[in-house]
């Protein structure tokens, strides 16, 4: 799948979220209880990417959440710079416009940062990144940053 890329000058606004529902930066001191609930739903992969997005200050990673419990999580300028994802929404909270508020948060954050594109990487949903944000796929001869392999492999 190639990567896609979103014009970040036009971005959709964040929706509210629904009562008891909230979406914030996460917080250092939770480190290990968001590293060990991505590794639980989505795998090693992506809990050492979140793990590098929480070690940035500020973190560079959204926590969805219904009181004290995790629904979502989305990265942003954590594994290339301009780049969204990994992203989650665990199975039960799903449909309820978490992973969408998740998405727009991350990107006007890189707006924020100054960046015009924003990427998403290896994108799953793509017909989701479309409708939601526009985004586009890039062609499939640009290599994705996730397929360039280590030196020496």
């Amino acid at each position: 799948m190639a990567d896609m890329i979103v014009a970040l000058s036009d971005l959709p606004v964040i929706p509210p979220m629904a009562e008891g529902y909230e979406l914030a930066p996460a917080r250092a001191w939770d480190r290990e209880v968001i590293v060990d609930w991505v590794r639980d739903h989505f795998g090693t992969l992506w809990s050492s990417e979140v793990a590098n997005g929480l070690s940035h200050q500020p973190s560079r990673v959204l926590i969805a959440r219904r009181g004290s419990e995790i629904l979502g999580f989305a990265c942003f300028d954590v594994t290339f710079p301009g780049f969204f994802g990994p992203t989650g929404v665990a199975e039960s909270a799903r449909g309820l416009g978490l992973g969408k508020a998740l998405l727009l948060d991350a990107l006007h954050r890189l707006r924020a940062r100054g960046y015009v594109y924003g990427f998403i990487g290896d994108p799953g949903p793509v017909e989701f990144y479309q409708r939601a944000v526009g985004a586009v796929s890039l062609p499939e001869s640009l290599t994705s940053g996730y397929s360039v392999p280590l030196q020496g492999q």
